[in-house]
């Protein structure tokens, strides 16, 4: 379904207040193998924005679009950063599109999934609770996961700059306790795709276990007859299991855009990465004129 016609979603848009700072059961620990192995001081290292936002802040280069002029910005204290949230099933490319975002917009992105992994390997309070039930296959629970959310949120990028939360959240419990807290997105972004599409961008997917690479067999094969012999498939990139997955992630979203009624824009993620861009674009360019802002006081 392409991206709404109507402008609706935007009726419930306001100066954005300052807020007081999931199913999670598929997140994994860093692997421990040969090929994909990643020490805990790099891990942390290649995180340590996500743990250490009170220090990067004035450190951090902003990353800009090549493609996309930047015009003057806006004093600081005129600013009203945005605040979007995007949703998406396995394979819908939610992640490439978050990146396209974050370039674009200078956003600071954040999904709850790195933010878990990366507490875990600095050994936090709030990442050993979280190990000890993902170590025993049990969910982790709402409070764990909102918590370094709220921290996330409240670091001087995400304020400075404006957020992208990816994949989250997803349950209705979890948006209730964000909305508590004083979390309100400007926009919720729903990717969708044809269920037969997800189960076929999955089911052909393959890791190579040497570079670490992912190939798809029909949209993105390996180069070489050597690489194809060595490809792997994750255990549960099968169609049964998909599905499965799928199932949970349609009732968790229906649960989330109950909250976000109001401001969502559905987007079709069938078509290629940058008409699914354009869609984006378009609704983010139309958020901005709303709020009164330019591009140029997004990315300063």
């Amino acid at each position: 379904m392409a991206c709404c016609n109507s402008v609706s979603f935007f009726n419930g848009v306001s100066s954005p207040s300052q807020p007081s700072k999931s199913s999670v059961s598929s997140l994994k620990l860093p692997s421990t193998s040969q090929s994909t192995a990643v020490s805990k001081t790099s891990y942390i290292q290649s995180n340590r924005n996500l743990l250490f936002c009170h220090y990067r802040s004035a450190q951090t280069p902003t990353l800009r679009a090549s493609n996309f002029p930047v015009t003057a910005s806006v004093a600081a204290k005129e600013r009203q950063p945005l605040k979007i949230m995007i949703s998406g099933a396995p394979a819908s490319g939610k992640g490439t599109q978050c990146e396209l975002i974050k370039r674009k917009y200078d956003l600071v992105h954040i999904a709850a999934g790195d933010l878990l992994r990366a507490e875990i390997a600095a050994g936090t309070d709030n990442g050993k609770r979280a190990k000890e039930y993902m170590e025993k296959g049990q969910l982790v629970p709402d409070e764990i996961v909102v918590t370094m959310v709220k921290d996330r949120l409240l670091c001087p990028d995400s304020l400075d700059k404006g957020w992208l939360l990816d994949g989250y959240p997803r349950s209705s419990s979890q948006a209730n306790a964000l909305k508590a807290l004083g979390f309100q997105p400007d926009l919720f972004i729903l990717l969708e795709v044809p269920e037969g599409l997800l189960v076929e961008r999955v089911v052909g997917r393959r890791l190579d276990p040497v570079t670490g690479k992912i190939y798809h067999l029909k949209y993105s094969p390996p180069e070489t007859e050597e690489i194809a012999a060595r490809l792997t498939q994750r255990f549960d990139d099968t169609e049964e299991k998909v599905k499965l997955r799928l199932r949970t992630h349609n009732q968790n979203v229906e649960s989330v855009l109950s909250m976000y009624e109001d401001i969502t824009v559905k987007v079709d993620g069938s078509v290629s990465k940058d008409a699914v861009f354009a869609q984006i674009d378009g609704a983010l360019a139309k958020l901005l004129e709303i709020k009164g802002m330019t591009l140029g006081s997004v990315a300063a």
